[in-house]
């Protein structure tokens, strides 16, 4: 089964941009895309049901259109039971305010990107995130629990 990545991004131009680097980047990854926070809580209900269709990594904006929302959607999937809450996030935004970066960092995201705003940024900003990834770190079997 080819590994599956979630992202939760609201804006149809920025998913435009995205899409089209993560078919160079990315291209046997399997991509699921939700438009919405009320989108995201359902498919992650659904993966407490179906753990195996949960991701490999979560994607997600932090303003979904607003940062409310973005929160919302990491503090759900941080209280998944285990080991679905152990899926790491990371969170993308155009914010670069540093209470937003610190916020979600306490809030238990893997990472904190800004992001890209042209095509060739966006492809560089995949193919880095490929090779730490799916490429260099040890990510556990969702399917195990400890």
């Amino acid at each position: 089964m080819r590994a599956k990545l979630f992202v939760v991004e609201d804006n149809d131009d920025q998913w435009m941009l995205i899409q089209q680097a993560m078919k160079q980047a990315l291209a046997e990854v399997v991509v699921e895309r939700v438009a919405t926070c009320e989108q995201a809580l359902e498919n992650i209900k659904d993966w407490q049901y179906q753990d195996w269709d949960a991701p490999k990594l979560i994607l997600l904006d932090l303003y979904l259109p607003a940062s409310e929302q973005g929160w919302k959607v990491l503090q759900m999937i941080k209280q998944l039971p285990s080991p679905l809450s152990r899926i790491p996030v990371v969170m993308f935004s155009s914010s670069v305010d540093k209470n937003d970066i610190i916020k979600a960092y306490e809030l238990g995201v893997a990472s904190y990107l800004i992001k890209p705003t042209t095509h060739a940024e966006w492809t560089v900003y995949f193919n880095r995130l490929r090779s730490f990834w799916w490429e260099t770190v040890a990510l556990p079997d969702m399917r195990f629990t400890l």
